[in-house]
């Protein structure tokens, strides 16, 4: 094995996870990997630094889009690409490893599972929350991507996960940009629709949460579902 001082920026990385493994490896050096070069008077090691910084960790890059990290000088577009589906996959493993272990039993750990989706984003959009008969969460995912001031969804785009998944009920979630949680016409009538077609399907409809930047209005709670006990 060649001795890694000797070896360009660009190639250490992938040097040292032949020779000791991916657990020797920081953070950075894996996203070198990923990145495979660097860029001119910035080698691979300096552009993942930057990203990192930039991003303000993991966290933040793990949530970054395509536009803003094609922004750095030395990304483009075709690395952007290869970054979020390796950050996607990233999460959808976090997902799953969560998916069976997490109980939804309450209003305000689905809205926390829904404002960690939807807070951050700038249109309106609908998350569907499947649970099992013990309130063990299946699956989520969202299911329509609306204007600024609507969502536009039909019945069988909310159940069909739920068919799907095998659900017991459905919570759904959707945030209005504004940040104000107040309920509109739409949501109410969205809301009876919707509770006409889980009636229809025997597929419970536990609630309907209005997400705003920091808190949330449930349907059930308003009065606009039944009132049978669903948390």
């Amino acid at each position: 094995m060649a001795n890694l001082s000797n070896l360009p920026a660009d190639e250490r990385p992938r040097e040292r996870l032949l020779q000791f493994g991916i657990e020797a490896l920081s953070l950075s050096e894996l996203i070198a990997i990923v990145l495979g070069t660097g860029t001119k008077g910035k080698n691979v090691l300096q552009l993942a630094d930057e990203l990192l910084m930039r991003f303000q960790g993991l966290n933040g890059l793990l949530e970054a889009s395509v536009e803003e990290l094609s922004e750095i000088k030395g990304v483009g577009r075709a690395k952007a690409i290869l970054l979020q589906a390796v950050f996607g996959i990233a999460l959808k493993s976090r997902k799953m490893s969560a998916d069976g272990k997490r109980f939804i039993k309450t209003s305000q750990a689905a809205f926390d599972l829904a404002h960690a989706e939807l807070a951050h984003q700038k249109q309106e959009m609908l998350l569907v929350i499947l649970r099992d008969i013990k309130r063990r969460l299946i699956h989520y995912e969202k299911v329509s991507v609306g204007t600024l001031s609507e969502v536009l969804i039909h019945p069988r785009e909310v159940f069909y996960p739920a068919i799907r998944h095998k659900a017991h009920d459905v919570i759904l979630a959707h945030n209005h940009p504004s940040g104000d949680p107040t309920p509109s016409k739409a949501d109410i009538r969205l809301t009876c629709l919707l509770a006409q077609s889980s009636c229809v399907l025997g597929i419970g409809l536990a609630d309907h949460l209005v997400v705003g930047a920091h808190t949330f209005v449930s349907m059930r709670d308003l009065g606009y579902l039944n009132k049978e006990k669903m948390y």
